[in-house]
């Protein structure tokens, strides 16, 4: 189901006079704790590994991009010709490319792949642009474009020149990012209100938690615009329900408990919220709150995967949709990373688990049919969640 429809069926929630009995979520009691993680050998989690970056290789594009418009089906998400298809090939490019510095290894071909994706980075992400006065997908481009361009910059750190162009080209990225952002503050995808130059739609959470993560990668290189960056973390915090449950986004504040909204529909948005507002300074996001939601991730992982492969987006339980599988489980690699040293490992293990277990034969990852961008961006996600599970 599309933007559209949630909203189809929001309104239809206030004819029916639901909304008069419903209360936003009092706080939830502790989720059940998952038992110690099976043993993972360090071959089997390098040759999980080496599979994904086989597939990256075997996939990506004459052009150094990974992704096409091909690979269609009955319904498809809404994508205007050409730019929806430039933003998912670029957001699609940046996390394989992302995935390929991060954890593809030191041979020549992985190198030399390396050197393609980011001569297209670098010529393609300046041109990146809305879609239409509705779809605004690009934002996804710009905030894995930045993540990708951070990646970038670390990853030859005396190239002097080279980090100078770079850092202008996240310095760009935060000037478009701005350009589309909601007038409340934040982004989202979609702008059904009234397709003014500025986005009049409300923003979604897990749209802001995956640019302020983005952001906040690349603080140390560029500072991201104050203004812009305050407004997007106080539209998070507006979604944020008493029971740590985020809204799939802010116009559906009148329905906190429609089923998106509760923990079992947000079970792939608390961890990208969580992260983002966890480094940018909130102190609701205590450690106890990303152990509780970790928890709840590996025990009720089953939440997410039944709405995983499904062709129609929002259609399983509690109105989850198949590509917030890979993307939930980036994000909680990155809540792992910010608990203390000694509480990683036990949901590394889990998380690395997890991920092998969901393994294709071709070696790719992917949790939703979208055109021919599904396979390399799941990819993309999953290897580098399985960066984050590597111990120190």
């Amino acid at each position: 189901m599309s933007a559209v429809g949630i909203r189809r069926m929001m309104v239809l929630a206030i004819g029916m006079g639901v909304v008069a009995s419903m209360r936003a979520g009092e706080p939830l009691p502790p989720p059940p704790r998952p038992g110690p993680p099976d043993n993972i050998s360090p071959g089997e989690f390098s040759g999980s590994v080496q599979r994904g970056v086989k597939f990256l290789l075997q996939s990506q594009n004459k052009d150094g991009s990974w992704g096409t418009a091909e690979h269609t089906k009955a319904l498809n998400i809404m994508a205007s010709p050409p730019g929806s298809h430039h933003a998912f090939r670029a957001a699609t490019s940046a996390l394989a490319l992302s995935a390929m510095i991060e954890i593809g290894g030191s041979s020549d071909e992985v190198k030399q792949s390396v050197e393609r994706g980011e001569a297209w980075m670098m010529e393609f992400l300046p041109k990146l642009r809305r879609a239409s006065p509705e779809e605004i997908y690009n934002v996804w481009g710009h905030g894995y474009g930045i993540e990708a361009l951070v990646r970038m910059y670390n990853r030859l750190p005396n190239d002097t020149a080279r980090r100078e162009k770079i850092k202008g080209l996240i310095v760009e990225q935060y000037e478009l990012l701005n350009r589309y952002a909601s007038v409340d503050g934040g982004w989202g995808y979609y702008d059904f209100e009234i397709g003014a130059k500025q986005p009049a739609a409300s923003s979604t959470s897990f749209v802001n938690a995956a640019i302020l993560v983005a952001l906040a990668k690349a603080r140390p290189i560029a500072e991201p615009p104050e203004k812009q960056t305050k407004k997007a973390i106080a539209a998070t915090q507006r979604q944020r329900l008493p029971d740590g449950s985020f809204l799939y986004g802010e116009y559906l504040k009148w329905v906190p408990q429609h089923g998106i909204n509760k923990p079992g529909g947000s079970l792939g948005r608390s961890q990208a919220c969580n992260l983002a507002l966890r480094l940018w300074g909130d102190e609701k996001i205590t450690d106890e709150v990303i152990i509780d939601w970790l928890d709840r991730l590996i025990t009720r992982n089953g939440w997410l995967d039944m709405g995983r492969k499904r062709p129609v987006p929002h259609e399983s339980h509690f109105a989850v949709a198949g590509y917030f599988y890979y993307f939930g489980h980036y994000y909680a690699a990155g809540c792992i990373q910010q608990l203390p040293l000694e509480k990683r490992a036990f949901y590394q293990d889990h998380l690395a688990k997890i991920m092998m277990s969901k393994q294709e034969q071709d070696g790719s990852w992917w949790d939703y049919p979208l055109y021919n961008y599904g396979q390399p961006y799941g990819t993309g996600f999953a290897l580098l969640t399985m960066a984050g599970c590597r111990k120190q």
